[in-house]
């Protein structure tokens, strides 16, 4: 069976897509920053952790070393800093290391065991409100952010090794601890894309964006 890495795995909508392919019988390691919120999670799912600090690059090629060999790769963690990016441009700088700068990092890192497998996924969870075709409302440095996480899936397919896919899904508003309470849809329910994506989706599917496992506009 595949081995998963699913970033941010130990709450919200990365426990639930852990949660899915471990129950699906896919190895999978969540990184998380918390060692303790880690370790718990993982014990729920019945899957492995590395500490993975995504605002801390050091950490990232450690923890892929203590992943193993990774052939399905969840670029899930997430911030939303809704202040103005230029009275607080510490915000957006902070929003595209954790939610660009860093999912590029470790797909670089999961690649080469990808290739000399010939094949791997690549899924990125991203946002509507990161889309152009939904007026890129994210507040903050959020929107522009998932804008620059659709970029590179939309445009990585042209460098990637032959049988790696890359594709960005949307989870819709979850009731997560981000989403908050009167978000309508359960953490499962925003996972189920990425779940499918990740092992259902037609291997020539890539450099796409999802929501609903249905193609949606950039």
């Amino acid at each position: 069976m595949p081995r998963a890495l699913v970033t941010g795995g130990n709450r919200g909508i990365g426990y639930a897509m852990a949660e899915g392919l471990r129950a699906r019988g896919v190895e999978v390691v969540i990184g998380v920053r918390d060692a303790q919120a880690g370790a718990a999670a993982a014990a729920g799912i019945a899957c492995d952790w590395v500490h993975l600090d995504l605002e801390a690059p050091e950490t990232f090629a450690p923890a892929i070393a203590d992943a193993g060999e990774i052939d399905i790769l969840i670029n899930n963690a997430g911030i939303l800093i809704e202040d103005s990016m230029i009275a607080h441009p510490e915000g957006l700088r902070r929003s595209m290391q954790v939610m660009f700068h860093a999912p590029f990092e470790l797909i670089l890192l999961c690649l080469p065991h990808m290739a000399r497998a010939g094949g791997g996924r690549i899924i990125n969870v991203s946002s509507g409100w990161g889309a152009f075709d939904e007026g890129l409302e994210g507040p903050g440095g959020y929107g522009v952010a998932k804008a620059a996480l659709n970029a590179m899936s939309h445009a990585l397919p042209r460098d990637l090794p032959a049988g790696v896919s890359i594709n960005a899904m949307c989870p819709g508003w979850v009731h997560t601890r981000m989403g908050g309470q009167a978000a309508p849809r359960t953490p499962e329910e925003g996972a189920d894309t990425a779940i499918w994506l990740a092992l259902d989706a037609p291997a020539h599917l890539t450099g796409k964006f999802f929501r609903d496992r249905q193609e949606k506009a950039w």
